[in-house]
């Protein structure tokens, strides 16, 4: 693994430990996993969207009779010319 041996992964290990603490190291260890998945989940759902362009545009779209009209009341801007 990345050529370290034995020795150094324990050396590293304990570094850690001095580091963070042996109280915080699975707080840590629970943060990642939580990234991890919701990672994992977004992908997913990227992946959903992807396969079914149609069905996402479509469902977004408010229905015709909500749509905002422009009001063409407003006066017209100045020309700088």
């Amino acid at each position: 693994m990345f050529g370290l041996g034995p020795g150094e992964m324990l050396m590293a290990l304990v570094a850690i430990l001095l580091l963070f603490g042996a109280k915080r190291i699975p707080e840590i260890a629970g943060s990642f996993g939580k990234g991890i998945r919701e990672f994992k989940k977004n992908m997913t759902d990227v992946q959903k969207e992807i396969e079914a362009p149609e069905a996402r545009s479509i469902d977004r779209l408010p229905p015709a009779n909500d749509r905002v009209e422009r009001n063409d009341d407003r006066p017209e801007p100045k020309k700088l010319i």
